[in-house]
């Protein structure tokens, strides 16, 4: 009996030893939260792999059409190396974290003020020169208020005048939001341009990622279309198969179809968003954001255009922070008048 206890002691120290040494090569799984994270991108890739893997050991065919045309396999094994590289870089990515710009916009600010300290000269007198000794942490003190202070006065300047501190203020990461900002109870942090927190990526869809989702999303539903047709052919194709063949495929056929429609509605939903410079939180929560419950359901206030929308989405970041504020009562009425002729000739749902 003391042996048996003996051994099950030992084995438990050996498997308490095996788990130290892997969390100390991957610290991602001592949290709860990162740990799923961590088991949804292993599942994800496993699913890629399986779903590629079945055609190329199953599909005689396409084993052929290899060696006549490897461009076609060597496209297709791009896109599906693309794809899993676009997630990877997507969940990898910070959505833009309000700390972090807030962060930023202190240091420039610091930065200045620090400048315009250096470059005074030292003052002098008929006597000689005066020598002013000043204390490093205090200009540091000074700095950080002056920055916060800055960082305040920019957000508060996005808001209509009376607009209270507090109501702006995020009571879990006592920042102050500018608009369009959210605090996410997953991340624990205030996202800027909010749009949702997606599970399978791990992370926020924010301002600083979503046009990378984007691109997923696409090339994601590009790979799945690609497979399913690939799946179809080999269905339709005139080899002798076993019936658990036909089984196995027809079921991943058609799990990969409730895919594709679900990435092909998700495609067309994000597009919508980007034309018209929307968030699904925007879109979903309208009546209960305060700075958009009194605006008509068809007016998109952040909108500048589908065309400048899309520049700004795609090409236009440069700066890795970007605030919009809020529409004035001018803008918005502009926004609410009704489209005329001259209005379609001169594209002004475009520009």
């Amino acid at each position: 009996m003391g042996a048996l206890c003996g051994g099950t002691g030992h084995s438990r120290d050996t498997l308490d030893r095996l788990s130290d040494r892997c969390l100390h090569f991957f610290p991602c799984l001592s949290d709860p939260a990162r740990r799923s994270t961590f088991c949804l991108r292993i599942a994800l890739v496993m699913l890629h792999l399986i779903y590629v893997g079945v055609v190329f050991v199953f599909d005689k065919d396409l084993i052929h059409k290899t060696k006549q045309e490897p461009w076609y396999t060597a496209v297709y094994l791009i896109l599906f190396a693309a794809t899993l590289v676009q997630y990877f870089i997507t969940s990898g990515s910070s959505p833009s974290y309000v700390l972090d710009a807030m962060r930023a916009v202190n240091e420039a600010d610091a930065s200045r003020n620090r400048a315009s300290m250096t470059s005074k000269q030292p003052a002098s007198s008929k006597n000689g020169d005066v020598v002013i000794t000043i204390d490093k942490n205090q200009i540091g003190r000074n700095l950080l208020g002056s920055g916060t202070m800055a960082w305040t006065k920019l957000v508060m300047d996005m808001y209509p005048s009376g607009t209270s501190l507090r109501s702006v203020t995020c009571s879990y990461c006592d920042v102050v939001q500018p608009p369009r900002a959210k605090h996410c109870h997953d991340c624990d942090k205030c996202v800027l341009q909010f749009d949702h927190h997606c599970v399978w990526l791990g992370t926020c869809i924010g301002q600083g990622n979503h046009c990378p989702f984007w691109w997923y999303i696409c090339e994601e539903t590009a790979l799945s279309l690609w497979t399913g047709t690939l799946y179809i052919q080999f269905l339709k194709s005139d080899i002798s198969k076993p019936w658990w063949l036909y089984v196995i495929m027809i079921l991943l056929l058609v799990t990969l179809f409730f895919c594709l429609i679900f990435l092909l509605l998700l495609l067309l939903f994000h597009s919508y968003l980007i034309l018209t410079n929307q968030t699904t939180y925007e879109l979903v929560r309208r009546r209960r954001i305060q700075y958009l419950r009194n605006i008509p359901e068809r007016v998109y206030p952040f909108s500048k255009g589908a065309c400048r929308n899309l520049y700004e989405f795609c090409c236009a970041q440069s700066s890795k922070y970007r605030m919009e504020p809020l529409p004035t009562g001018q803008e918005l009425e502009e926004k609410l008048r009704p489209y005329t002729c001259s209005d379609v000739l001169s594209c002004r749902c475009c520009c």
